[in-house]
């Protein structure tokens, strides 16, 4: 992987919210929790759509995502909101870090449900890896 770490600038910044979802019945595993599949779809979507922000591209693809720990279940009608963070730029790709984090919209407490490090890759037609360009 050709991961280059930024210094300054977006990369090792604040976490920034991406997305909002709400946890409906059609979410619900046979546990009564979020099933784990959709959220890792939602963390998927939500890095996608912020790696391309970032790169200036929406030719960007997912490579990998680190291990996914899930801390908490989420009921139906909970908030789920999802934050991001650049970790660093390569050649073609970037390394965001996402967390999950329930949120009652009573207190405005947030508790972490889950987080990861994902990789997304910019690619040509054929789905070759190409340089990420800044203009």
């Amino acid at each position: 992987m050709d991961l280059l770490l930024m210094t300054g600038g977006l990369a090792g910044g604040k976490m920034e919210l991406i997305t909002t979802k709400v946890c409906m019945t059609k979410d619900i595993g046979v546990h009564g929790n979020l099933f784990g599949g959709i959220m890792l779809a939602w963390l998927d979507e939500a890095g996608a759509g912020y790696a391309c922000q970032l790169s200036h591209s929406t030719r960007m693809v997912t490579r990998s995502m680190s291990s996914v720990e899930f801390c908490r279940p989420v009921k139906v009608g909970r908030i789920v909101k999802i934050y991001g963070e650049l970790v660093g730029f390569g050649k073609t790709s970037c390394t965001i870090k996402l967390e999950a984090r329930s949120h009652n919209p009573h207190s405005l407490k947030q508790k972490i449900v889950c987080s990861t490090e994902m990789v997304f890759v910019r690619i040509d037609e054929d789905g070759e890896a190409i340089p990420i360009e800044f203009n």
